[in-house]
């Protein structure tokens, strides 16, 4: 059974692509028996589990059944570079997403960054309105940066979207991966106050391939890389978040091992690096 320990000073949540071939409801029980206190729902499994006839209702009630809270659904895609038709087009999908979220409970929807150069003012506006939806719906559109896209890759930068659209709601989505493969740096953190964190996903890097060349699929448990994670920890307690770690990783071998073993394994090497700070 998943239990939130609010002595400690985070909270664990599984990341379902950690799983990601396990049907929606084998990733939420797998959840709860690993130990979390939550799970990240993708939308294209939620999509998928209604393609074969199943229903919202029954996600939410193996949510209730594991006592799994929905940190963020995932995710927002188009809603940031788009102008006319094609942007009305977008956030009709964006729409749809965020109500699948808040019939699931989510308190956050992670909103992903356009792949090229990124007009920061253009985005801002838009995501000013995506967090005006998302208020009317009962879900928060939370601005994530990627450290393989071109322009939007850094703290820094996912900041300047969140400051630059003027609305107190706006959040960003940390990730060590991404600061990494960005080029940014932990102490980036510290431009945050805590209520800008809707979630940090967790994760480690490994030593090779280069930066450049790194992608999701390179990701390796926390503790098994060569990230600074206990610095970044130090910085997130510093700005007072004591929220979501979420274990995030992409790799086809975890995919192919049990996926109850591979859960309990990634929530048994976050609970190390975090006794160690």
């Amino acid at each position: 059974m998943a239990v939130s320990d609010r002595s400690a000073p985070f909270l664990y949540t599984l990341n379902a692509s950690t799983i990601r071939p396990v049907p929606i409801l084998d990733q939420i029980r797998i959840a709860a028996q690993a130990g979390y206190a939550a799970i990240e729902l993708w939308h294209d499994a939620i999509d998928a589990h209604l393609e074969r006839g199943g229903t919202l209702d029954e996600i939410r009630r193996a949510l209730d059944a594991g006592r799994l809270q929905v940190p963020t659904t995932i995710y927002l895609k188009g809603w940031f570079e788009t102008t006319g038709a094609e942007h009305e087009r977008e956030l009709a999908e964006c729409v749809r997403r965020m109500k699948q979220a808040a019939a699931l409970g989510a308190v956050h929807v992670i909103a992903g960054p356009p792949a090229g150069k990124a007009d920061l003012d253009l985005g801002a506006r838009n995501y000013r309105e995506l967090l005006a939806l998302g208020r009317e719906i009962g879900v928060k559109p939370a601005m994530e940066f990627l450290g393989f896209v071109e322009d939007l890759n850094t703290v820094t930068k996912a900041l300047a979207v969140v400051q630059r659209s003027g609305d107190p709601d706006g959040t960003i989505v940390l990730d060590p991966f991404h600061i990494f493969r960005g080029g940014g740096n932990i102490d980036e953190i510290g431009q945050l106050a805590a209520h800008q964190v809707a979630i940090c996903h967790f994760n480690d890097i490994p030593p090779a391939p280069p930066r450049e060349q790194q992608h999701d699929h390179d990701r390796v448990y926390p503790g098994d890389g060569v990230f600074d994670l206990r610095g970044m920890l130090r910085r997130l307690q510093a700005i007072g978040y004591g929220g979501w770690l979420s274990l995030e990783l992409f790799r086809e071998d975890l995919w192919r091992a049990d996926p109850l073993e591979v859960a309990r394994e990634g929530l048994r090497k976050m609970q190390q690096v975090v006794e160690r700070l």
